[in-house]
């Protein structure tokens, strides 16, 4: 990755700081590149999996103890291997023991406050290690709480940031700190306007990363991950799948939207609003480069790449008051927003109207879709009918809305699968349709195969 910014911020995930060694690469890439001043952090790999059980509430002691256990055992070896400097290790032993108060207030009392709370102290933990690892290398740097500066609402486990505050409080306490040293912070958390902690989602210290950026005017977001760049599909599906050197933010957002696991959904926003490059590469091996993410490119090709994903569901809703007349797509959208329900795709007739939720997100979160307190509201309105066990496939590239043969060639190459609902025109960089999970891997191989390969 060249030296080319002012102001990089980097962002290291969860196998990024896995352990000790991996830490020590990412002090290779940090100490390697003098305009990285901001370095973002997730917890250590598997450690908010283990934290997610233990805000379940549902453990037995004997299965909470085994728990925090689990947890130690992450992070006391790379204590270790720094030479547990005394308070490191009180810190860290604090983190330990305040997961352990938490964790026994998710049984008796749970919240959302507390949930997120316990979430954060993965974060916690990883960027004070990670802090220790740059400073043996005789690097300027602080551990930076970001709750000082990214400022949220109160919704906890989805929390919305408030971009202007966060704006101003980077600028008021956070660039001072630039002036003469590096800062490692966490990402995925922040703090509501109580000072109560927060969390932006699974997957949100890419999100976390970007606003910082944003917030500081940095020239460049360097994601730095497990794989070496954001490929062409998920090269666990399609081994023939590959790396793209460079592709645009309309792009980039279709893919981290519609599958792309390397990128948060939301990452690509504020670098569209500040208009931010985006790196992504392979921290164990930078050697080998990764995609360059920027505003504009040249001569991009009609097919880009093909995403996929699971757990979807279809939402359909039939009522005759939609015959000619007004403001039923309004009661509706009203209905689905006051729940905090987000929709991906829509297609409609005279009668009905079919709308894509997203489930992936709510994987071991506790997080349910659809609620009774939703069902029952919509069911007032419209008869309802939920199918669930269904994939999104994303054909992701330029033009597609506006180049002729390209639907009649994506549909032609899968006429023997069932397409349960097709989305095409809103957007010249995707077409989207479910299919059956059963379907969704020969679907998406073959069209990788056709489109991107051939």
């Amino acid at each position: 990755m060249p030296h080319t910014s002012t102001l990089t911020v980097a962002k290291f995930g969860g196998t990024s700081v896995a352990n000790y060694r991996a830490m020590q690469a990412c002090a290779d890439i940090v100490c390697a590149d003098p305009a990285i001043k901001v370095v973002v952090v997730s917890a250590c790999s598997g450690v908010t999996n283990h934290l997610v059980t233990l805000a379940s509430g549902q453990l037995s002691p004997s299965q909470r103890q085994q728990t925090l256990e689990q947890i130690a055992v992450i992070q006391r070896p790379i204590l270790d291997e720094l030479g547990a400097p005394a308070a490191l290790a009180d810190y860290i032993e604090q983190q330990l023991v305040q997961m352990d108060r938490l964790s026994l207030q998710a049984q008796t009392s749970p919240s959302g406050a507390i949930k997120d709370s316990l979430l954060a102290l993965g974060e916690a933990c990883s960027s004070a290690l990670f802090t220790e690892v740059l400073q043996q290398r005789q690097q300027a740097v602080q551990c930076f709480d970001v709750r000082q500066v990214l400022r949220t609402d109160s919704h906890y486990g989805q929390a919305e940031p408030d971009l202007v505050l966060i704006a101003s409080l980077c600028q008021q306490h956070l660039q001072p700190v630039l002036a003469t040293q590096r800062v490692v912070t966490q990402g995925f958390i922040g703090a509501d306007s109580e000072g109560h902690t927060t969390t932006l989602g699974r997957g949100g210290s890419d999100y976390s990363a970007a606003l910082l950026a944003e917030a500081l005017a940095a020239e460049v977001l360097a994601i730095w991950t497990d794989v070496d760049g954001i490929y062409s599909c998920d090269p666990r599906l399609v081994p023939a799948a590959r790396p793209i050197a460079e592709l645009s933010f309309n792009e980039a957002a279709e893919m981290a939207t519609f599958g792309a696991k390397v990128l948060h959904p939301a990452t690509i926003l504020p670098a569209v609003r500040s208009g931010c490059a985006v790196f992504v590469g392979k921290s164990s091996e930078p050697q080998r480069g990764g995609s360059w993410i920027r505003q504009q490119l040249q001569g991009a090709p009609g097919y880009r790449a093909v995403t996929l994903r699971r757990r979807q569901t279809l939402l359909t809703v039939h009522s005759l008051n939609m015959l000619h007349a007004r403001g039923f797509l309004a009661e509706l959208f009203a209905i689905l927003a006051k729940h905090r329900i987000s929709v991906d795709l829509i297609t409609t007739s005279e009668v009905s109207v079919a709308l894509t939720l997203d489930n992936t997100g709510s994987d071991g979160c506790g997080i349910e879709l659809i609620t009774p307190a939703l069902r029952a509201e919509l069911e007032a309105m419209c008869r309802l009918e939920v199918t669930e066990n269904l994939s999104l496939v994303a054909v992701i590239g330029n033009q597609l809305a506006t180049t002729a043969g390209v639907a009649r060639k994506v549909f032609a190459e899968i006429d023997g699968y069932n397409v349960r609902m097709i989305c095409h025109g809103a957007s010249a960089h995707n077409l989207c349709f479910l299919v059956a999970n059963s379907d969704a891997d020969a679907v998406v191989q073959h069209l990788h195969k056709q489109l991107i390969e051939a």
